[in-house]
């Protein structure tokens, strides 16, 4: 059994990979999951939500750095190292397979950090403003959801990284908007 899923994990990340390989992914998905690349929507969230929320945007603010602190601490630190899963870039039996299109990075692949961070954050954001801006469930959900896929297609994950990165990134993302409801209640 799980040889037959590691076998369709590496199917699909070819698939993805070198399968919808084209000029316009090979310059937009590297940009996409640059951390740089955010750096403006990052600033505009904590400027709007300390202008517009005050005390709130603050917390909200403390939310997405505590989603990301969370997300970070368990993807990269406790579960990476436990798994020990290698890179697809850095697998031998892909090597002559690989599109280098970022460095690859000497880290372990599963889960991917990416995908967790950025869907705890979609997923808390999501909860935090979704009853006054509906439009936030499909663009933050598109936003996590581009970022994974980037980094499938830059070959520095596989799938089953990302889905998994997604689906602990959406635990944390629920759990921190929990702590963010209970501090907001108490203060």
């Amino acid at each position: 059994m799980i040889e037959q899923l590691h076998t369709f994990d590496v199917e699909l990340f070819m698939r993805i990979h070198r399968g919808l390989s084209n000029g316009f992914f090979d310059w937009l998905l590297p940009l996409t999951r640059n951390r740089f690349f955010w750096s403006p929507l990052y600033l505009f969230i904590i400027i709007f939500c300390i202008k517009e929320y005050k005390k709130r945007g603050l917390y909200i603010v403390g939310g997405v750095l505590l989603t990301f602190a969370i997300g970070d601490l368990i993807s990269s630190r406790l579960i990476k190292p436990f798994i020990s899963r290698i890179r697809p870039c850095n697998e031998i039996t892909l090597a002559d397979e690989i599109i280098r299109r970022v460095p690859c990075g000497s880290g372990f692949s599963f889960p991917s950090a990416h995908a967790t961070n950025h869907f705890g954050i979609a997923i808390f954001l999501i909860l935090v403003f979704y009853p006054k801006w509906k439009p936030i469930l499909p663009i933050g959900l598109a936003w996590a959801f581009i970022i994974s896929f980037a980094q499938i297609y830059v070959g520095v994950h596989y799938p089953i990284d990302t889905i998994a990165g997604a689906a602990l990134g959406t635990s944390i993302g629920l759990l921190t908007f929990q702590i963010y409801k209970y501090v907001i209640k108490r203060y």
